[in-house]
């Protein structure tokens, strides 16, 4: 394992590595500061060009855009209290107020360390954490995977946001639609309806583009002119942050990293739930907590180090066991299969100097993330002011256009149209899609696993299960108490800070 470390680190150091990840931070933030243009929509409509280049440079590509639009979103936070993503609902206690106070360009430099920070300590963890992991994945049979998958499918299903029954009908859509094709056991067709363009599986990259791009354009459609900034009413002044202030938040960004880092391990449950722990922690813990919300730069520190640290665990279970971290992992999961790297237990024995790789990338990603968010700053800001009436066009071309150039199919133009329509009505509905997509893409081998684990219980399911593979029992027997406490933490969080993601 060492021996692929050092192979993908001398693989990392390239200059072309190095230019796509700075592209993709530079858009990252630019779509993250502009409020309603989401990293997840970024994502979605970006991802065709991760397909037709090398993968050391498309993957990092999209981390880069997933990092920098998560810390994007915390400008306009700061400047307008617009959060140009659901992590930094948290920024807006405090960003806001110190703005006011004229100190824009302090709060500004304050999340930016803190970011970065959060995000390095995160990523070195995850490169630490990888390789054991990876191991102990390798000695799971098909009943202990099933169960994990079945445990991070209703995991998710429970952090989601919205009502929990909601999000159990989701995964179970999820799961039919992965039905339809191909059985992975059997190989015959089934739930194609004599459609012959399915008869091999829904594609999944007009899913993923309909179902999280189409559905946020044209929300924004819908809103208009209501969601501009005028560039009068944009105020980025002050003196910059000093390093004994930033010395100063040290203890919180800290404990906050430690609550990112452990909450991205877990699949679902994200970064607004972790800079919601992170600021509820550093609150608590302060000697003066009646300042938070009345621009504490404490506050922002706190919700910024916790929602960037869950960066890099997030792609834990997705490159050990095939489980995406969080709604913005799936996306990487259709980059990686495009690339014939398929997430799970066996890729790291198959392809880990090149894993190894990209997660040095992603430590190589903070370093530029620091440069190029510290030089921009101000270009960023005035990034707020930008009348989407000019992008949501461009916008749309560039989500038919990635759709199109991938196969050339008209039929995935029609699938991105149904899932875009599909998802707009339940974010109208306010079902969250992540479960989505989710039981989309771990249904197949969900569905495998099980088969197989039927076959080797050989008709007595009890005697195999609590006898011959007790760790699959306690993994089911855990799941309704993991779930439920997951489900009433993730739950009193929200309606603590009254958001829903």
């Amino acid at each position: 394992m060492f021996e692929s470390f050092l192979d993908g680190f001398q693989m990392a150091l390239r200059l072309d590595t190095m230019a796509f990840i700075s592209g993709g931070l530079f858009l990252g933030m630019f779509v993250g500061a502009l409020p309603g243009f989401t990293t997840l929509m970024a994502m979605a409509i970006l991802l065709p060009i991760s397909f037709f280049i090398d993968p050391l440079l498309g993957i990092p590509f999209l981390i880069g855009v997933y990092k920098g639009g998560i810390y994007g979103g915390s400008i306009p936070a700061i400047l307008v209290s617009m959060p140009g993503t659901g992590a930094a609902v948290a920024t807006t206690f405090d960003g806001p107020s110190l703005t006011k106070k004229g100190q824009a360009r302090k709060a500004l430099d304050m999340a930016l360390f803190a970011s970065v920070t959060g995000d390095l300590s995160s990523d070195i963890f995850t490169i630490a954490l990888i390789g054991p992991i990876a191991v102990i994945a390798l000695l799971l049979g098909p009943p202990e995977l099933a169960a994990i998958l079945f445990l991070a499918l209703i995991v998710i299903s429970a952090t989601s946001s919205g009502v929990f029954v909601k999000g159990l009908l989701m995964l179970a859509i999820g799961l039919f639609l992965a039905m339809v094709g191909q059985d992975p056991i059997g190989a015959l067709s089934r739930f194609s309806f004599g459609i012959t363009e399915i008869e091999a599986g829904i594609p999944l990259l007009p899913m993923l583009i309909g179902v999280f791009a189409l559905p946020e354009i044209f929300i924004n459609i819908e809103k208009r002119a209501t969601q501009f900034v005028k560039a009068e009413d944009l105020k980025v002044s002050g003196a910059r942050l000093t390093w004994g202030e930033f010395k100063a938040s040290g203890r919180t960004i800290a404990r906050s990293t430690v609550i990112g880092t452990s909450i991205g391990m877990i699949p679902g449950v994200g970064q607004v739930v972790a800079a919601f722990m992170g600021y509820a922690a550093a609150k608590a813990a302060s000697s003066h907590p009646e300042t938070y919300g009345k621009g504490e730069l404490d506050g922002i520190a706190a919700a910024e180090s916790a929602n960037n640290a869950v960066n890099g665990p997030t792609l834990v279970p997705l490159l050990t066991l095939g489980i995406p971290g969080d709604n913005l992992t799936v996306i990487l999961v259709g980059a990686f299969i495009a690339q014939g790297m398929r997430p799970g237990p066996q890729l790291m024995e198959e392809q880990g100097p090149l894993v190894f790789a990209i997660l040095v990338s992603m430590v190589i990603a903070n370093v530029l993330f620091l440069i190029i968010g510290y030089i921009c700053i101000p270009l960023f800001a005035r990034i707020v002011t930008i009348r989407k009436s000019f992008l949501l066009p461009l916008t749309l071309v560039f989500a038919f256009a990635g759709t199109w150039i991938f196969r050339g199919q008209p039929t995935d133009l029609a699938v991105l149209v149904f899932f875009g329509l599909f998802g707009y009505i339940a974010k109208k509905l306010q079902f969250d899609v992540t479960p989505m997509a989710m039981g989309f893409i771990l249904g197949p081998t969900l569905e495998y696993s099980f088969g197989q684990s039927v076959t080797l219980a050989s008709g007595n399911m009890m005697h195999f299960l609590f006898i011959d593979r007790p760790i699959t029992a306690a993994i089911l027997i855990l799941t309704p108490v993991v779930t439920y406490i997951l489900w009433r933490r993730s739950m009193k969080l929200r309606g603590q800070f009254g958001v829903e993601e």
